[in-house]
């Protein structure tokens, strides 16, 4: 890559999880980068609410974006939706004073030798093939959850990754959250005895009412939009409905239609399964059978497929169960709130977005962890934010704390789980072929037929 980082500056200046709230609303170069080329230089493809939702119209900070620009400087950002894109251009131009690329086609900044990280947020049908193609090109990568649509592309994206020796982050930021790092430090240290399951309390998904067929809006490629995914006719229903006001097969409810999600299996399951799997200590392997004891879908199912394309169609209401060979399990289920119950022979915990409790939390006034416990969770790497431990990965290229490898892992489960429940029968896995035993239907699921001319390009 072409920058470079002074670590000490870096690290003095971000002052551990509090940095980001600490520089809120500083405009100078932060972090101590005073010169440009000791930035890195990011292009964002994807440009939707979990990029910035100011990009989409509204005036909100959530996002991902506000953070990243702390740390590097964004040069181009890429949309297949042409209002997006000019905002983030202008966006981008009040960040940096400096008018960005702006491009629908990733490729054209995947292929730009000024350009040293992708920052993905697109939909997550297009994350693996625009991960892939960028390390391959040289790119370090930061890519949104859920990393991938299927589990070939995770093997896929696992392979690329070691191959180039390129750096990827996932953005499952709980990894880098101190509730969560403190319950894997709680689990490794003993304190709840042999843990023996994870509940993963993931809330339900939306149904919807048919939704006409219609055209896009003018400023949306569609074909574009659709690139690896089927395609089919844009639908679209104005109403008083989430983020969009409205119900679609597009922007942000991309997420409740099997050709371009998993629905709440991979939206919120890639984060809580993410830490359930880090905890019960199977990054490496992944569970042998999997149970839907419960799952409802909003439409019809037929040898696992829709029978009505007008509406959502991600399963809304579930309870579904992960073994694994040693009798350890991961349940994924819709009720019970958000968050994740750690159960183990001698007590349990809770943990979720600022919360965690349990009688082994409450011990730890008397008994407290020794100190670097939590560093040495965080791979001996100093305690950061997400995207601080991100850049500090590609500086000494270490794998950083979500790497490829072990999401891929705890991301199959919620990708099976998903194929369960639309085959409608438990399945059994083999976690080192990463293959379903004696079920072709179920096999077929775990890749997804790509259309002609968005094939992955290695």
């Amino acid at each position: 890559m072409s920058f470079t980082i002074n670590r000490r500056n870096v690290l003095k200046s971000t002052l551990g999880w509090g940095g980001a709230a600490m520089l809120a609303g500083r405009t100078e170069r932060a972090f101590g980068f005073t010169n440009p080329n000791e930035r890195p230089r990011i292009a964002a493809v994807g440009t939707g609410s979990r990029w910035y939702q100011k990009a989409t119209g509204r005036d909100s900070e959530y996002g991902s974006a506000p953070r990243m620009q702390q740390l590097g400087d964004y040069v181009a950002v890429c949309d297949a939706d042409q209002y997006r894109l000019g905002l983030a251009g202008e966006i981008v131009t009040q960040w940096t004073g400096n008018s960005p690329k702006k491009v629908a086609d990733y490729r054209a900044v995947i292929d730009d030798p000024n350009v040293d990280i992708i920052h993905i947020s697109t939909p997550d049908h297009w994350h693996a093939k625009i991960a892939i193609e960028a390390m391959l090109a040289g790119k370090d990568v930061y890519c949104e959850k859920p990393m991938t649509l299927t589990i070939e592309e995770g093997r896929l994206m696992s392979r690329v990754c070691k191959e180039t020796g390129r750096i990827c982050q996932v953005g499952t930021q709980q990894r880098s959250s101190k509730e969560f790092l403190t319950a894997i430090a709680l689990i490794q240290a003993g304190r709840l005895g042999k843990v023996t399951k994870a509940t993963c309390s993931i809330g339900g998904a939306p149904t919807s009412p048919r939704i006409p067929a219609t055209d896009p809006p003018k400023s949306l490629d569609w074909n574009l939009w659709q690139g690896p995914a089927a395609d089919v006719p844009f639908r679209y229903l104005a109403g008083d409905n989430g983020e969009t006001q409205s119900w679609s097969r597009c922007h942000y409810e991309f997420r409740w239609w099997y050709e371009y999600s998993g629905g709440k299996l991979t939206d919120w399951g890639a984060h809580h399964c993410d830490i359930a799997t880090w905890g019960l200590g199977k990054t490496e392997t992944g569970p042998v059978s999997i149970d839907p004891v419960m799952a409802e879908h909003p439409v019809e199912f037929r040898d696992g497929y829709p029978v009505d394309d007008s509406r959502y169609n991600t399963a809304t209401r579930f309870l579904i169960r992960a073994s694994f060979a040693d009798g350890k399990q991961i349940e994924l289920r819709h009720d019970q709130g958000n968050g994740i119950m750690f159960e183990g022979t001698e007590g349990r915990i809770f943990v979720n977005r600022g919360r965690l409790t349990g009688k082994p939390v409450e011990d730890l006034k008397s008994n407290p962890l020794p100190g670097g416990a939590l560093e040495a969770v965080y791979r001996d790497r100093e305690l950061t934010d997400h995207f601080l431990n991100f850049i500090l990965a590609c500086q000494d290229r270490q794998d950083p704390i979500s790497d490829v490898h072990s999401h891929h892992r705890a991301l199959s489960t919620c990708h099976l789980a998903g194929i369960a429940a639309r085959v409608g029968r438990k399945i059994q896995w083999d976690p080192e072929a990463e293959k379903v035993v004696g079920d072709p239907l179920a096999q077929s699921f775990i890749a997804r037929e790509r259309r002609k001319g968005f094939e992955i390009e290695m």
